[in-house]
This record gives structure tokens, C-alpha cells and sequence, in this order.
């Protein structure tokens, strides 16, 4: 069992203009919250990941795979494995992703 208390959630500045918290999490899934300041402009990347995603507030545009579109407080969308995508912040935001299997290279942040 995977118990993080949000109190207990370290945060990381990876990028100006991002906050990473790392929470519960386990071998095979991972919870992710992001913060972005308005303006933020994430690069474009892919990872092997299947990625969910989750609009807690704000507003974001999204490229995934060349498909644009914008998603607002409430949206959801997921991100399949190995496909490239890119997101910039409308506004301020607080986003959670999902992620299976779990990113190795974000829960060495929490060890």
C-alpha cells in the first residue's frame, strides 16, 4: 500500500515556470501533481509511459501527436505510450497525471 499525505508531498521545481509534486504511487501506477504558472511552456516529449490526465483548475494547451486542442477545469485526456505531445499553460493550472507503469525517473526524486 501507497499512503502520501498531501503535507507530506515534497515539492520540485524541474522547469521555471512548473511545480512537481510525486504522491502515492506503486511498481505499476503513479499519481503526478503539476502547478504551471500562466505563460509556462512545456518541450516536447515523449516517455514510455501511458499518461492520464486531469484539469483540478485552469486551462491548458495540448499537442498530442500534431492533434491540438485546449482543456479546461474538469477535461481529461490520456496520452498512450511512446507518442509525443507538448502542453503550455492558458492560465495558472493544477493538473494530476496518472502514470502506468510508475516513472522511475520521477520516484528517485522521493527516495
Amino acid at each position: 500500500m501507497s499512503l502520501m499525505r498531501t503535507n507530506e508531498a515534497r515539492s520540485f521545481t524541474p522547469e521555471p515556470g512548473m511545480i512537481r509534486q510525486v504522491l502515492a504511487h506503486s511498481d505499476a501506477l503513479m499519481l503526478v501533481r503539476h502547478y504551471f504558472e500562466q505563460g509556462w511552456v512545456g518541450e516536447r516529449h515523449s516517455h514510455p509511459h501511458h499518461q492520464l490526465v486531469y484539469v483540478v483548475k485552469g486551462a491548458l494547451h495540448v499537442n498530442v501527436a500534431g492533434e491540438e486542442f485546449d482543456v479546461f477545469t474538469g477535461d481529461s485526456f490520456i496520452v498512450d505510450g511512446g507518442v509525443e505531445h507538448q502542453a503550455s499553460a492558458l492560465e495558472a493550472s493544477e493538473v494530476l497525471d496518472v502514470f502506468t507503469p510508475v516513472r522511475e525517473d520521477y520516484r528517485e526524486l522521493v527516495r
